[in-house]
């Protein structure tokens, strides 16, 4: 039985008299929330993200209306489904409707998304990193017409790759990204003066809001205290180019896998400090 499992039947406590601080926003983080106080931790929220429907969205409805002529809708998120979902209904356009376009997801929590919002998650990428999926995709795409909806703090290397497999992309923003929202005043105490023992991340975007947040010299120092863990090697790297140790590598973008890697690390290491997993 797994850990993660254990600790739901309180037959685990593995956790217990941790401070685990979750970046993610309030709705995503209960999921991780009640598995890591299931197994004894204290949760502190930091609602470093914040996402919104797209500020401009004509190129996301031109999108859209022409998904009839499209091979392929490539999602690289669960929020990157639920805003296009969100915004096809708005618009009266029904998934698979009209179209015999395929759909492709980064990892299993995004094709679960897929599934839930109608549409059929025909590829998963076996590595969840965006630029993975352009390799995985190469024999298919030459020549194809892909929509490829995210955020609009995205980066450019997925398009990049695509276009170079000789694919033509729609790269079109299907929802903003914002910065922290409200936070505890106690909470945000606990962490400026680095009382908490693991910080958790699931995007570069909740590092950088969380930096602007609390101010370089101090997440700096909590970096140097407590235990950063990282969902993903795209989020890992991004810690890594602030300067700071990852001490927790999650490898799927699930709440489960982050409990899990949190888990093991804590097992491992105990009270010490060792920033290897």
């Amino acid at each position: 039985m797994k850990a993660v499992e254990r600790a739901r039947k309180g037959m685990s406590r593995s956790l217990e008299g941790k401070r685990i601080v979750i970046t993610r926003g309030i709705e995503q983080a209960r999921d991780l929330k009640e598995r890591l106080e299931h197994m004894g931790a204290a949760v502190l929220l930091f609602p470093s993200v914040g996402f919104s429907e797209a500020i401009e969205p004509s190129r996301l409805d031109r999108a859209i209306h022409a998904l009839g002529e499209c091979d392929w809708i490539l999602f690289t998120s669960a929020n990157a489904v639920r805003f296009f979902a969100g915004r096809c209904r708005k618009l009266g356009v029904e998934p698979k409707r009209g179209g015999n376009y395929r759909c492709a997801a980064v990892g299993p929590a995004t094709a679960s998304a897929v599934a839930a919002e109608g549409f059929s998650a025909d590829y998963v990428a076996r590595e969840f990193v965006g630029t993975a999926l352009a390799g995985e995709l190469s024999a298919w795409i030459a020549g194809k017409k892909i929509v490829l909806p995210r955020s609009d703090r995205a980066r450019p290397d997925l398009p990049n790759a695509l276009r170079a497999a000789g694919a033509e992309v729609a790269d079109v923003v299907a929802y903003h990204t914002g910065g922290a929202g409200a936070i505890d005043p106690e909470v945000m105490r606990a962490i400026c003066e680095a009382r908490v023992d693991i910080v958790s991340f699931f995007s570069p975007s909740a590092i950088e809001n969380m930096r602007v947040a609390l101010g370089a010299e101090v997440f700096s120092r909590l970096g140097a205290k407590a235990a950063f863990a990282a969902v993903g090697p795209v989020t890992a790297e991004a810690l890594r180019n602030e300067g700071l140790q990852v001490a927790i590598e999650a490898p799927l973008t699930t709440a489960e896998s982050m409990a899990a890697a949190i888990e093991k690390y804590v097992l491992l290491n105990g009270e010490t400090k060792a920033r290897v997993v």
